[in-house]
């Protein structure tokens, strides 16, 4: 299909609904009403002969035929945007934008960012910090510094490094842990992957207590309330060198368990842009000087 035939507004029209799951939300977005949208899309679907949305009462379901052109439009419409935007202000550099979750980058990344810019003065970095649940393609990232197995649909994984995980508390509780299984009556924090402490107990040779109480999705929070007392946390002890080294939280045993990995991620749908082949490369540099 000659692509210089497509109309413009309709591909915006779908793209937007399709991001944002609503006719109502992408006319918001877009500034006319939701009945336009709805008849832009269906002015697309007729010009493609395929059905891109299935209209259900309680909102919309891309189709196949959807699911496939969506992540194309977003990235196009992405990067159409953001270099109108260097037009504009006067500003050549490409625009690298980075999601990374929280823990990696407090405890490895943000020290050595410097080394980064130095090397790629012409790459505009902006990193948002996200927890490991974060939508690559509505967040608008290139790249995702992520925790895991490696394995997320469509996304091509790149390994990092190692995350083994073991238990931190404060200097007080720490003096009534004389073995690992004194942990077993202790307030045990978790996070929301709640087979982790299975994992460690299961590598310190003990039976599992049932777990049950606090829950946090960041292991920068875990830690937090590991320091002021609340319990002992299980997290990647790696990351959290310098809490350690002030004492703020103790390691009560050396017994760590492996739980997944630092991952670069991207999108299969996107291409890789200089900017993020320049970053994966200085990446994995620093990761082998560490």
């Amino acid at each position: 299909m000659d692509v210089s035939q497509m109309p413009l507004n309709a591909l915006r029209a779908f793209e937007a609904s399709a991001r944002l799951g609503s006719f109502t939300r992408a006319g918001l977005e877009l500034r006319v009403t939701q009945t336009a949208i709805s008849h832009q899309v269906k002015g697309l679907e007729e010009t493609l002969g395929v059905t891109l949305f299935e209209r259900l009462p309680r909102g919309l379901a891309l189709t196949d035929e959807g699911v496939a052109l969506v992540p194309v439009l977003t990235d196009a419409f992405r990067r159409m945007s953001a270099t109108l935007s260097q037009l504009e202000e006067g500003n050549f550099h490409e625009i690298l934008t980075v999601g990374v979750v929280a823990t990696f980058a407090t405890g490895w990344l943000l020290r050595r960012l410097h080394g980064f810019r130095q090397q790629n003065p012409s790459v505009d970095l902006r990193v948002k910090t996200n927890n490991n649940r974060a939508d690559m393609l509505a967040d608008g990232l290139d790249c995702f510094i992520r925790f895991g197995d490696g394995a997320w649909h469509g996304t091509e994984a790149l390994p990092l490094m190692g995350a083994p995980l073991s238990p931190v508390c404060a200097p007080a509780l720490r003096e009534r842990l004389h073995s690992p299984a004194d942990l077993v009556h202790e307030q045990l924090l978790r996070s929301y992957r709640i087979d982790e402490w299975s994992l460690w107990f299961r590598a310190a040779g003990i039976e599992a207590p049932q777990l049950r109480g606090w829950l946090f999705d960041s292991s920068l929070t875990l830690v937090e309330a590991a320091a002021q007392g609340a319990g002992v946390a299980l997290v990647p002890v790696a990351m959290f060198a310098d809490q350690i080294a002030a004492g703020r939280v103790v390691q009560p045993f050396a017994i760590a368990a492996p739980a997944g990995s630092y991952w670069l991620t991207r999108l299969k749908s996107r291409s890789e842009t200089p900017s993020m082949q320049a970053f994966r490369r200085w990446l994995l540099a620093e990761i082998d000087a560490a």
